[in-house]
């Protein structure tokens, strides 16, 4: 870390300078991610040189990378695995072929040595998926077909470069055994791997979860260290980080936690991939940038523009629309962390030079830049491009809608005796109940069978403010907090509306004092009811005892 300074004391500068830059770019209205990049080369060795060998950065960066990548795992829909996987595939491997062949004669026709040629054109094939699906995320557009075929194809690359990494490295190292040793020894491992994982699925987690999630705190931890260790094995046996995360998150998908760990686990992410991007910008090298320039700015160019052309190309023939194909296409416009990983590796095994390495860095640059830009404006450019784009599309495309979540009519907070009972009522009324109870041994036991098919029952913590992401709030007609906690159920109802929901809200307390203190939601039409139970029973009691 910084000359002069200990660790907390650089970090504690790093940290103020983000926050400084990055609520320039806010006001400015610029990609928050640009922002930090800025960060790392303010405070790299270019400039403060605060930041020098960044051990303490990168460690907190792959942890973020981790916690990405597992969520991205966590609320991966097996559905969609199965209609995207072929598009994935075909996509992802014809983008690295055509940009792999077209780079390596641009390179040519620079007067580049054919293995420096061979270098830049592989260290241009591969895109960022940690930039890319951070943006996505973002806009909430990592569920919609685009976003998932991206992440697909980029899946497909993060695999590639994998085997390009192994291949480079037997190069240097004769004792690791020849090339097809190593490769056997990967996919003996990757074998190993999944059938632990599939195990761990079956028998397992679920079982450990139930365990863990009694308390939310508890949750948080333990699915932070599964992240962590699984992509800890997986780099080991010769993976990526990003490999064993997205399975370790993907292990969980199917389990009754997966929308409260992910919830839970925004802010963490949030905050961790701050340093990968400081870091990102920390190991930008501007020793030999000058010269390249002119070179840079055509292969940046390719890049930005060949790229998502390629995929427009192969996805139209493929038969999917203009629009999807055109999204997706963006993912592909800038190269990755990887691509600087594997040039400086290039340098190190003496098959390049600094110039080709700085090369590298300045179409990294200029490419993460400006690809930032096209993906937060992406449908605004496909208006405009419209019309030109009609050549990459089929006179009949293929069938392109995604699963839709299930939808409920009611959405009921708290699973007590008050809650079974509206429950029930509903159910009966031929409503379809999403119950969310943050008990993980909860368990619906409705007497009636028909009634048990209309409800369903999620694990999750009401007062996290990013979970009603997670829920179907569009379809619902009613929404029923049946918790008698005045401040829970104050931000329960804001965020609620912040995320979208327009049904009605109602909420419970147990007594009039309580109900007092949502005068203001009342007014401002965040809570639309306020239940009363005991108040209500006892009036129906004293009307029953009248009776006799």
């Amino acid at each position: 870390m910084g000359a002069g300074l200990d660790t907390f004391a650089t970090m504690a500068a790093v940290l103020a300078v983000a926050a400084i830059v990055a609520f320039l770019a806010h006001r400015a209205r610029q990609p928050l991610i640009v922002a930090f990049i800025v960060v790392g080369v303010i405070v790299g060795p270019s400039l403060l040189g605060w930041v020098e060998e960044a051990g303490t950065l990168e460690l907190l960066a792959e942890i973020g990378i981790a916690i990405l990548l597992f969520l991205v795992g966590l609320k991966l829909d097996i559905r969609l695995v199965k209609s995207i996987g072929r598009v994935a595939l075909v996509t992802g491997l014809g983008q690295v072929l055509f940009t792999s062949v077209v780079g390596f004669g641009l390179a040519l026709l620079f007067g580049m040595p054919v293995v420096v040629a061979v270098y830049v054109a592989v260290a241009l094939t591969f895109s960022s998926t940690i930039i890319i699906v951070k943006l996505l995320s973002d806009k909430r557009e990592l569920d919609e077909l685009h976003g998932r075929i991206a992440l697909g194809f980029l899946i497909v690359q993060d695999i590639v470069v994998i085997v390009a990494m192994i291949a480079l490295s037997s190069f240097g190292s004769e004792r690791d055994g020849p090339l097809w040793e190593q490769i056997a020894a990967v996919l003996l491992a990757a074998v190993a791997l999944i059938g632990g994982l599939a195990v761990a699925m079956r028998w397992v987690l679920p079982r450990l979860l139930r365990l863990v999630a009694s308390s939310q705190e508890l949750l948080i931890v333990c699915s932070i260290a599964w992240a962590v260790a699984v992509a800890a094995l997986t780099d080991y046996l010769g993976f990526s980080v990003e490999v064993g995360a997205f399975l370790a998150g993907f292990a969980l998908a199917s389990t009754r936690f997966r929308e409260s760990i992910a919830s839970s686990l925004a802010g963490i992410r949030d905050f961790l991939l701050l340093f990968f991007f400081i870091a990102l910008g920390a190991q930008l090298d501007f020793s030999s940038i000058g010269a390249q320039v002119p070179a840079a700015l055509a292969f940046s160019a390719f890049v930005l523009i060949g790229n998502p052309l390629i995929v427009l190309v192969i996805m139209g023939v493929m038969g999917y629309p203009k629009r999807v194909s055109f999204l997706a296409g963006l993912a592909v416009a800038q190269i990755s962390e990887f691509s600087l990983i594997l040039i400086a590796l290039g340098r190190d095994l003496g098959h390049v030079d600094n110039d080709a390495v700085g090369l590298v860095t300045l179409v990294g640059m200029i490419t993460i830049g400006a690809s930032t830009y096209l993906i937060l404006y992406s449908k605004q450019l496909f208006v405009v491009l419209e019309p030109f784009l009609g050549i990459f599309e089929r006179r009949r495309t293929i069938n392109v809608s995604v699963p839709e979540p299930k939808a409920y009519d009611v959405i009921v907070f708290g699973h007590g005796r008050f809650g079974r009972r509206l429950i029930e009522e509903f159910a009966t009324l031929g409503h379809s109940v999403l119950v969310i109870d943050w008990d993980p041994y909860a368990e619906m036991s409705l007497d009636n069978a028909a009634m048990a098919d209309r409800v369903s029952l999620m694990y999750g913590d009401a007062s996290n403010t990013d979970f009603p992401a997670s829920l179907p709030l569009r379809s619902a007609k009613w929404i029923v907090s049946t918790i008698a906690d005045v401040e829970v159920n104050k931000v329960l109802a804001v965020s609620l509306r912040r995320h979208g929901a327009t049904a009605p809200i109602a909420v419970t307390v147990h007594n009039e004092a309580a109900a007092s203190q949502f005068s203001r939601e009342i007014d401002e039409k965040v809570i639309n009811l306020v239940l009363e139970p005991f108040d209500d029973a006892a009036d129906d009691a004293i009307a029953a005892l009248k009776a006799l």
